[in-house]
Parts: structure tokens; C-alpha cells; sequence
């Protein structure tokens, strides 16, 4: 029951929310400018925090999101922050606010309302939420965020999960598959399978290969949203259990734009300067 909770957490990456600390909070400001972008400035805040629950449970807290200050449509920016509802004010300090109630919540909700899931820990641990986003690259007007999160609330192991999204700040937009390629569903999932074993290595050299394959838990995989890309592919990304067994992790599966060739967005090829 616990690991099925985590799961959904992750799929919605952690939309927490108030509690006393009990411990000293860890809050830090990075900075960045990207150097692809006169235009883009991209800062971050990053809260950190822990609490003791028991004698024998730790509850630690990270949360890393960040802000886009010359950014100001509404819509792209509702889009960028998807894993969190409520926000209502995309400021440095409302962002900061935001994150700090979804960290207290987090501590009160363990706290008070799942005293079943700690009531007979005898050893001790320290239980987990964590959830980043990591500005990958900021390309020809394409920017690539990946959003992670993670979390472990008892048994065997830790859940995480990824999702990848790309947006088109040209057009105030998140980029969806129909704005790269015309190739209908069917098609890409055979090329999904075909390359299931292909490592992102950022190309497709035949001799970078594991066995996927051998832990699918699909019959077919889906062309899904979560989906980045470079100069060489379009890849597609699948967090534990979405594709394939625990063991496999998450796997990365590209397809080359040789293989999507012919039905390339005529925009998108031009920007991507795709041959």
C-alpha cells in the first residue's frame, strides 16, 4: 500500500503542501544564467529540510524548482510549473513561499494522518520526498526541462520518476509531438520496440546495447508525451514500472531523424537545421 502511494506521489511529483520545523531549514538561491540565450535569465531556489517523526523515523525534505523572471506569459508559465497546482504568483519570493508551505504540509501529512505506515518502525531510518527541475538545454528557441522526483516511505526500495518537457518560447508553448513529426502512432511505437535496447548515448551505435527487451511489461510502447531531443534524435523517456520491470531503471529510447524522415514539422526541421 505504501509503494502503490509513492507511485501516485510520483506521478504528480510531489504536490505537497504545513507543519512547525523542527530542525533548522536548509534554504539556498542558485543562480544561472544560460549562455545559449541573451534573453532566457533562469534563477532557482532550492529548500531543504528535516524533521524527526519517532525515535526511530527521520523525515527529509528537497524541493529544487526554478524561475524564469523574463518570462511573463501566464499560460507558458502555468504550463512550466504543471507539477504544482496552486501556483498563483511565479516571483522569486512567491515561488519561495509556495515551496516552503508544500515542504510543511509534506511534514504535517506523515505526521499526523499515516501514524499506521511508522507505528512499528524498531530501527532507524529516514523516510524521503525529493523533487527537482534541471533546465537541460536552451536551443533554437527549445527549452528542455526535466522534472524528477523521488521518494521512499518503507520497503524494499526508493520510487523515482522522471518527466521530460520541451517548450517552444517562440510561441509561448509546451512542444507536442505533432509539432516535431507527422508519423502516426503505430509507426513510431515499431520503431520504439525496435530500439528498445539502444542506450542514450546521444546516438545509435549498434554496439551500445542492453536487454530492455527481456523486462517489457507492455506489449507495445507508447509514443508518450514525455519526450526531449538534440541534433541526432528524438528520445523518449519511461520512469520505473511505466515500460518495463523495477530492475530495468528508466529507460531512454531514441529515434534518429533519419528514421523519422518525411515527416519532419517543416518549422521544426528549419530551427533544428535537420538535414
Amino acid at each position: 500500500m505504501k509503494n502503490t502511494i509513492a507511485v501516485l506521489a510520483l506521478s504528480s511529483f510531489f504536490v505537497f503542501s504545513a507543519c512547525k520545523k523542527k530542525e533548522a531549514v536548509a534554504t539556498s538561491t542558485e543562480k544561472t544564467q544560460d549562455k545559449k540565450s541573451d534573453e532566457l535569465v533562469v534563477d532557482s531556489i532550492i529548500v531543504k529540510d528535516s524533521t524527526k517523526i519517532t525515535d526511530s523515523l527521520k523525515l527529509a525534505f528537497t524541493s529544487k524548482l526554478l524561475i524564469f523572471p523574463t518570462l511573463k506569459d501566464k499560460a507558458l508559465l502555468d504550463s512550466i510549473y504543471f507539477h504544482h497546482d496552486n501556483v498563483k504568483d511565479f516571483s522569486k519570493s512567491g515561488l519561495q513561499t509556495y515551496v516552503e508551505n508544500e515542504k510543511n504540509s509534506y511534514f504535517n501529512t506523515m505526521k499526523n494522518d499515516n501514524k499506521d505506515w511508522y507505528s512499528d518502525i524498531t530501527y532507524a531510518q529516514q523516510w524521503y520526498s525529493s523533487s527537482y527541475m534541471n533546465l537541460k538545454s536552451n536551443t533554437n528557441g527549445y527549452m528542455h526541462i526535466q522534472y524528477t522526483g523521488s521518494a521512499y516511505i518503507g520497503g524494499a526500495h526508493d520510487e523515482y520518476g522522471f518527466s521530460e518537457r520541451v517548450f517552444d518560447l517562440n510561441h509561448n508553448k509546451k512542444l507536442e509531438l505533432k509539432d516535431i513529426t507527422t508519423m502516426p502512432n503505430n509507426k513510431l511505437e515499431a520503431l520504439l520496440m525496435k530500439n528498445i535496447d539502444k542506450i542514450n548515448t546521444g546516438g545509435m551505435d549498434g554496439d551500445n546495447e542492453v536487454k530492455n527487451s527481456e523486462m517489457l511489461l507492455v506489449e507495445k510502447i507508447p509514443a508518450s508525451d514525455n519526450f526531449y531531443f538534440d541534433q541526432k534524435n528524438l528520445y523518449f523517456h519511461y520512469s520505473p514500472y511505466e515500460i518495463a520491470a523495477f530492475a530495468a531503471g528508466d529507460i531512454t529510447i531514441p529515434i534518429s531523424w533519419d528514421e523519422l524522415k518525411g515527416t519532419l514539422n517543416a518549422e521544426f526541421k528549419e530551427r533544428m537545421k535537420i538535414k
